[in-house]
């Protein structure tokens, strides 16, 4: 019978390995940054489950797997392997993601108030992304502080959020659900 691989008992005492071998705490900052962005992709599978437009789900597609990309360079030491020149980032991906906020922008009302999450779960999930990418870009920032991380990574989550609120927007009007606005409570 073939050994699981899912299982290795070597993180049983709080240390795992990075990509080339080297131990680190579970709690490390690298660890951090990574499985923020392995979160985040698990959130953006979310929205997939739902009846969106094909443009979005091709989209999330090209976008779920340059996260994979992030998470493996994030993932990597280099001074133990030289993963990272095999992870190149996808600025053209970067540029579509602007270019969809624009195109979905034109179709929507302009913005006057806070919305808050919700009217549909597709629009919520998209709401829960945007919230995880600012998170996994803080963590990012952080390790970047202690270790450089590539300018095209930093550059591509702040326009992920972005376009998680652009197409919450646009979900609220694909559904046919109307905005929920934050109404503050006057005293």
């Amino acid at each position: 019978m073939k050994k699981s691989l899912v299982y290795t008992k070597t993180g049983d005492k709080g240390q795992t390995s990075l990509i080339g071998g080297t131990r680190v705490p579970k709690q490390h900052i690298r660890l951090e940054a990574y499985g923020t962005i392995d979160e985040l992709n698990a959130y953006i599978g979310m929205i997939w489950s739902y009846p969106v437009p094909e443009d979005v789900k091709k989209m999330i597609y090209d976008i779920q797997n340059q996260l994979f990309v992030v998470g493996a360079w994030l993932a990597t030491d280099d001074a133990a392997s030289d993963m990272k020149q095999q992870l190149i980032g996808d600025d053209a991906l970067t540029q579509r993601l602007e270019e969809e906020m624009d195109r979905l922008e034109n179709d929507l009302p302009p913005l006057k108030y806070f919305v808050l999450p919700g009217g549909h779960p597709a629009v919520a999930a998209a709401h829960i992304v945007r919230t995880v990418c600012r998170r996994a870009e803080r963590c990012v920032m952080r390790l970047n502080d202690e270790f450089p991380v590539e300018g095209w990574i930093l550059v591509f989550l702040n326009r992920l959020s972005d376009y998680f609120f652009v197409l919450s927007r646009h979900l609220t009007n694909y559904f046919q659900v109307d905005e929920i606005p934050w109404v503050p409570v006057k005293r």
